[in-house]
């Protein structure tokens, strides 16, 4: 096992890698921006050591600075979390050359998997169900045009090195499709500093459906269920839940296997993500893989049991793991809010500032990930999100009412939050019966949103 691992990261998810690292007795090294020098991940590590000024392209991604540190404080692995450098092949190489170990899949792993439309490829090869579209990278859009007309419209333009919804558009006609194949390849250059771009038949009113997989070096794969992320707004994730209300015991071992197939397929180790959306009639089409752990990893966590962060740092230790897909119990419901520092009734604007207040919940069955306290000024330099709220209970409707309590109980003065439209959210009727799909926030915000306005008129 390791000795001291290095957390490349900040926020709760520092935290959660803080924490599990302390209880298999691994000392910590944290490191942080200016703005993050009262950070809680600070506080909480073995040592931290600052690595540049508050913008993120000269701190949380400045790999030379980070690995320095690594060397310099004897850290034999490197956490990266997720975001920031942890789908960053040329780091993962980087710190093989370093002699440090990189806890996540080797680099010629995350090259394949990060590219997209080489991803859709080897699942093509391999007999995993994708989207109906280009075959590899689109040269011109001339070419993204000739095979829309093909399939046929709607279409989506997706960036081949994206995520996060950037370089992604939606097409609803031929005459849409040229001026937004530029549009995406532009932002998809400035986001991600590659243009390369691929087409896929766009999926009308899906779900959004991912399953968690883990892999050691023996070759042994498994999946642990799966996640339902369709509460999203522009294709950021609010809400997650497990298991997925739609899914039959029949579609659920059918998909388990081709998220199987597909990390086999690419050689994967460690934790990783398959993503699929799944269609009105029951289709499930790969999408992407994401070679990291996810934010919404504790619903996954909450119904199996399984430390999902543990067995990252196991596998990387080389170490096999310590089960097969017939140990895997899934028990109850899970549920996760994330809450973001943002204002939903002013179009989500970024809400950063100091915390003047904070109450937590707790009780049977609820956790709560986060790196806020009392006083804590949040950052505008990066990621809005402040905390998760997840739960778990016996079926989906005790899960339901178990958060609505927790979101009750929480208080976060000094900033705006999403946790009323979360809460709100868990009232609608639609949400209620699991009747909802990626579009949900698009078709009710207002309706949601006017909700808010009736309760705080009644107060």
């Amino acid at each position: 096992m390791f000795k001291r691992i290095l957390i490349a990261n900040r926020g709760e998810i520092a935290v959660r890698i803080l924490r599990c690292c302390r209880e298999l007795d691994i000392e910590t090294v944290a490191v942080y921006s200016e703005a993050d020098k009262t950070a809680l991940h600070v506080q909480l590590a073995t040592q931290a050591v600052c690595i540049g000024p508050a913008k993120a392209a000269q701190s949380y991604l400045n790999a030379a600075a980070i690995l320095t540190v690594a060397m310099e404080t004897g850290c034999d692995a490197i956490h990266p979390g997720f975001g920031f450098l942890s789908e960053n092949s040329e780091f993962a190489r980087l710190c093989q050359e370093c002699g440090i170990t990189f806890i996540g899949p080797r680099p010629e792993v995350i090259d394949m998997m990060g590219n997209k439309s080489a991803a859709r490829q080897l699942m093509i090869d391999h007999g995993v169900p994708v989207v109906p579209g280009s075959q590899g990278s689109l040269d011109t859009p001339e070419e993204a045009q000739r095979i829309a007309d093909e399939i046929g419209y709607p279409v989506l333009l997706k960036a081949a090195a994206g995520g996060g919804g950037r370089g992604m558009r939606r097409v609803f006609s031929r005459e849409e499709l040229i001026p937004n194949f530029e549009a995406a390849r532009a932002e998809a250059v400035a986001c991600f500093g590659n243009g390369e771009m691929y087409l896929e038949k766009l999926v009308l009113n899906p779900r959004h459906v991912e399953f968690q997989i883990l892999a050691d070096e023996k070759g042994n794969t498994v999946h642990l269920g799966e996640r339902d992320c369709s509460i999203q707004r522009k294709n950021q994730k609010l809400m997650e839940e497990s298991p997925c209300k739609a899914l039959s015991p029949e579609l659920r071992k059918a998909m388990g296997e081709a998220a199987v197939n597909a990390a086999k397929a690419a050689g994967y180790t460690g934790a990783g993500t398959i993503e699929f959306v799944l269609s009105p009639e029951g289709e499930f089409y790969f999408i992407e893989m994401n070679t990291r752990i996810q934010v919404e990893h504790p619903v996954t966590e909450m119904v199996t049991g399984i430390d999902l962060i543990r067995e990252q740092i196991r596998v990387a230790a080389h170490l096999p793991l310590g089960f097969e897909q017939k140990d895997i119990v899934f028990s109850g419901h899970a549920i996760e809010c994330r809450i973001n520092a943002e204002n939903p009734a002013k179009g989500f604007l970024p809400s950063p500032g100091k915390v003047e207040f904070l109450h937590l919940p707790g009780g049977c069955g609820v956790r709560v990930d986060t790196a806020l306290y009392p006083g804590y000024e949040t950052s505008p330099f990066y990621d809005s999100m402040v905390a998760k709220i997840i739960v778990h209970a016996p079926n989906r409707l005790q899960a339901i009412r178990r958060m609505r309590r927790a979101l009750e109980e929480l208080v976060i003065d000094g900033i705006d939050t999403g946790a009323d439209l979360a809460h709100l959210i868990l009232y609608h009727p639609d949400y209620l019966k699991g009747n909802y799909n990626t579009s949900f926030i698009e078709n009710h915000l207002e309706e949601l949103l006017s909700w808010g306005k009736t309760a705080e008129r009644r107060k």
